[in-house]
């Protein structure tokens, strides 16, 4: 058309990153680059350095960041890298409380000291089991316990020898039996039986009768001292069997109190333990004697379960400081818990039973941990602030075990507890803990955020290159070739949407690399090439791409219309993005406008029947916003128009369609037509000036797909905000169709730009005294709107 201003469409140069190939060739051939840890994140990278380093209370470490950015692997990698030099923190071990079981006693011991101190208890119980059949058995305790046993049947015996004696003397015989003592008279020298003693006169029968008397009366007084001596003679076999068990077991105390004579908390327990242990070895040997024979795995367990140290915590003198992550941050796996056994029907635990939770292994060291995941772990928030707060590590019952029936519970003593934690969460979280927790900040003083996009420099192409390079190793592959990592760098700038920013998504690189792997292993080769990549890239599009396929399925068949040829009042072509599942694509949408005279503005079709969401809305607002400013700044803004976005069924969001709806708006006001060979998006402010969007590629793809299945004739094309350029790394196939002619890609800074390019005509600038050039596309705008106005504004008068 004469007079239609020319706008240069971007050059096939513009539509994808450079890649600086002899840096990305030079990180492929250093074997340097394979130690890389982080890629770029220099903030965080600091902020990691300062959390860990500081030795202060408060300073746990919040690393925010979105998940799949490599996070984990990043903080752990690092954090096991910076200290390892660090000191190997102490063993932890829980002791019997001879005194109250019920309360076990906290020992702290050098690193490995714990199964040491183990391996010795286990020893002492050897030596006890071997010393004491032994020593109960020796000649010299038998001696000495028969000796104390016959002076108390000598003093037996003496008072019954009295006793028989007088009875003997009186013509009584005195017969013991079974423990008990009888009398029977003699008569003739011989005893008799009932019978013929009731064959015996009265007289006689009574004096037998109270000679009996007489002796049973005596027997009684002659025994009256037998509890005493029986009591006697307990207490002074109690105290051989306590005597020869304590000679036992003092050199065997002695050999531990020697070797661990440095240890005070060792010290202290056998000492504590000694009079205990007499009393056991006693109380065995009771009750082997009443049962004769005892066995010794009885003996054994029961020696083991009195008096091992249960090590909770054990490491080795040059493990360094433990890293530690808990997926499953429950309040049992965080703090430990007790287990219980069944005892005749009776729950039943001990000092033994208490198992390590991950602070216990942590301590002295760092834990990690998914914040999205302890919160929403019943009281173990709460429980966990108490414990950094206090520095103590106190194990209480688990709140769903307090309801247990006829349970010994165990109260042991707190450890103290020096750890880092680091929270791995994502920013909306952090900003709620802020703003609900008023102890947050002063527990977790340290962020680390991680940022989306990393800048392309020299130093972060390097770190990528390692990282891709270390995973493809770990693979089992040997080599990689530099088309082939070229392309990886271009996959992960067009994720962040970028040509000089790398998307922070490193487990999408991987996830690339693991699929073009398997078409690796298909092809029986043993390097990443470049054809590997695209298949696997094409094998996902074709996965995924079943509601795209769909969509352009309808658009080609004609259900859904959408012109590429032509040009029409007051219809274009919009581009949207649609995000389905993992996978996002383009897709055109026509939005029409119709413009007449009335009062009720421009009304937004989707936002009446409630499809439109808030940005979309705010779009369209803006649209009155821009006409007003532009065009009625000497008369009164009235009209009514309606805008929809066409055959569009579901929610809309974004206000990127928002060019697009003003160039429609503004062809069916001035009514002049709009180009149907070129597709727009765009966001606009009041004072016209185009806004960039999110998802340019995906948008400018889905309509070249469309365009190249109708034919490219040479004329389609799409028009973008300036500012969008450097989001521009296009598909292969977009990028020759451009470069052989047959698609443009136009940027635009002004709606005046966009509305020249659709409308093949000059918008018009605004002269010195106020006014627009004759048959520009802002002259006719002006007019229409002034006419409208006149005739609503008439139609009121009458």
């Amino acid at each position: 058309m004469p007079g239609a201003p020319q706008f240069t469409p971007l050059s096939a140069s513009a539509l994808s990153p450079s890649l600086n190939r002899r840096m990305i060739n030079a990180a492929l051939n250093d074997e340097e680059a394979l130690s890389s840890t982080f890629i770029g994140q220099e903030r965080a990278r600091e902020a990691l350095t300062f959390g860990l380093g500081i030795d202060a209370k408060g300073y746990n470490l919040y690393v925010m960041g979105e998940p799949a950015t490599g996070r984990f692997t990043l903080v752990k990698d690092y954090i096991e890298r910076q200290v390892a030099s660090l000191p190997t923190p102490e063993d932890w071990c829980f002791l019997n409380n001879v005194d109250d079981e019920r309360e076990p006693v906290v020992l702290k011991m050098h690193p490995g000291g714990g199964k040491a101190f183990l391996r010795d208890m286990q020893g002492l119980v050897d030596d006890l089991l071997a010393t004491f059949p032994a020593a109960f058995d020796h000649p010299g305790y038998q001696r000495r316990r028969a000796a104390i046993s016959r002076e108390f049947e000598q003093k037996y015996d003496q008072a019954i020898d009295a006793l028989e004696r007088y009875a003997q003397a009186n013509g009584v015989a005195l017969y013991e039996e079974g423990g008990s003592i009888s009398f029977s008279p003699v008569v003739d020298g011989k005893p008799i039986n009932d019978t013929e003693f009731a064959s015996l006169s009265d007289e006689r029968r009574k004096y037998y009768y109270d000679l009996i008397d007489e002796l049973e009366n005596r027997l009684s007084e002659s025994l009256l001292g037998l509890p005493a001596w029986k009591r006697e003679n307990s207490e002074r076999l109690r105290a051989l069997d306590k005597q020869t068990a304590e000679h036992g077991i003092k050199p065997l105390l002695k050999t531990l109190e020697h070797k661990y004579a440095s240890d005070l908390g060792v010290l202290k327990y056998l000492k504590q333990i000694r009079t205990h242990l007499i009393d056991t070895i006693v109380s065995l040997h009771l009750e082997e004697r009443k049962e004769e024979k005892g066995e010794e795995l009885d003996r054994r367990s029961f020696l083991e379960e009195q008096y091992l140290p249960n090590v909770l915590v054990s490491r080795a003198l040059d493990d360094g400081a433990p890293v530690i992550y808990e997926p499953h941050p429950s309040y049992q796996n965080l703090f430990g818990k007790m287990e219980y056994t069944n005892i005749h029907g009776s729950v039943y635990t001990n000092y033994r039973m208490i198992r390590p939770g991950a602070l216990h292994k942590a301590n002295g060291g760092y834990l990690l941990l998914d914040v999205d995941q302890l919160i929403d772990q019943p009281y173990v928030w709460e429980s966990l602030k108490l414990a950094i707060k206090f520095g103590k590590l106190k194990m209480d019952i688990p709140q769903q075990d307090v309801g247990m029936v006829n349970a010994i519970t165990l109260t042991p003593q707190s450890i103290d507890l020096n750890v880092k934690i680091i929270l791995l969460g994502s920013r909306d979280l952090y900003y709620t803990l802020q703003d609900y927790d008023d102890e947050f900040d002063e527990l977790f003083r340290v962020l680390v955020d991680f940022d989306l996009e990393i800048p392309v420099t020299r130093q972060s192409l390097y770190d990528f290159v390692g990282r891709a390079r270390k995973h493809i190793q770990s693979l089992g592959l040997t080599s990689v070739s530099s088309a082939a990592m070229c392309r990886l760098v271009e996959y992960a700038l067009r994720m962040a949407e970028h040509q000089q920013k790398l998307s922070a998504h490193f487990a999408e690189v991987i996830e690339l690399i693991n699929e073009a792997h398997y078409f690796c292993l298909k092809d029986k080769t043993s390097e990443l090439d470049l054809g590997h990549i695209e298949t696997a890239l094409n094998a996902k599009k074709r996965r995924t791409g079943r509601v795209s396929q769909s969509l352009l399925n309808d658009i080609k068949e004609g259900h859904v219309l959408i012109a590429t040829e032509g040009k029409a009042i007051g219809k274009v072509n919009g581009l949207t993005v649609l995000e389905i599942g993992g996978t996002a694509f383009g897709t055109p949408a026509r939005i029409t406008s119709t413009v007449f005279a009335g009062a009720s503005g421009v009304v937004d079709i989707e936002r009446e029947v409630e499809l439109g969401q808030p940005i979309h809305s705010k779009g369209v607002m803006l649209l009155t916003g821009y006409l007003g400013h532009k065009y009625a700044q000497h008369f009164p803004l009235t009209l009514s128009a309606n805008i929809a976005l066409e055959q569009s069924y579901g929610h809309i969001d974004g206000d990127s369609a928002s060019l697009g709806e003003l160039v429609a708006l503004i062809s069916a006001l001035t009514e002049i037509p709009a180009l149907q060979t070129l597709a727009v998006t765009g966001s606009i402010n009041q004072y016209g000036e185009v806004q960039a969007v999110g998802g340019v590629n995906e948008k400018i793809e889905g309509f070249f797909d469309l365009c190249q299945h109708r034919g490219l004739t040479g004329t389609q094309g799409v028009v973008i905000p300036k500012s969008n350029a450097v989001n521009l790394v296009l598909d292969k196939a977009v990028i020759s169709a451009v470069k052989k002619g047959q698609f443009h890609i136009y940027e635009v800074e002004t709606v005046d730009d966009a509305l020249s390019i659709l409308m093949q005509q000059e918008a018009g600038t605004l002269s010195s005294r106020g006014r627009y050039p004759k048959n520009s596309i802002n002259y006719h705008a002006v007019n229409r709107l002034y006419n409208i106005a006149l005739i609503v504004s008439g139609g009121d008068s009458d």
